[in-house]
């Protein structure tokens, strides 16, 4: 096949890319990106200014109710000392002797102990 040989339905692009269209666009899109950035550096700026000045106390009557502590329940303001404390006293009834109801005769035994008298009596049966 003859390479000059064309059909008549093909066509191409008479006309090239607008250069100087590029060039406005890149220019505008830096213009643009550098106002940004400003305007948000300054933003920045003005928020940090403004964090730092204390704020004053809108009702001075309410200044000393806020000094004292809520009601129960409260946040725990140490979580890892609360979780120990916990643990110790379920320790100490793990492996204390003490009464449940006295009244009634029940008292609570080590689980050491309850385990070795139930390894030689075995579990109760109907």
């Amino acid at each position: 096949m003859n390479s000059s040989h064309h059909s008549k339905d093909v066509r191409r692009e008479t006309s090239d890319v607008s250069v100087g269209g590029i060039g406005v666009f890149v220019v505008v899109f830096v213009v643009s990106v550098v106002v940004i950035q400003g305007a948000v550096w300054a933003l920045y700026r003005y928020f940090e200014r403004t964090a730092s000045v204390p704020a004053t106390v809108e009702f001075p009557l309410a200044e000393t109710s806020m000094r004292r502590l809520p009601p129960e329940p409260r946040l725990q303001t140490d979580p890892r000392d609360d979780l120990a404390h916990l643990r110790r006293a379920e320790e100490y009834v793990l492996q204390s002797y003490g009464w449940i109801d006295r009244n009634g005769g029940v008292v609570r035994i080590p689980i050491e102990r309850a385990m070795e008298l139930t390894a030689e009596r075995g579990l109760p049966t109907r």
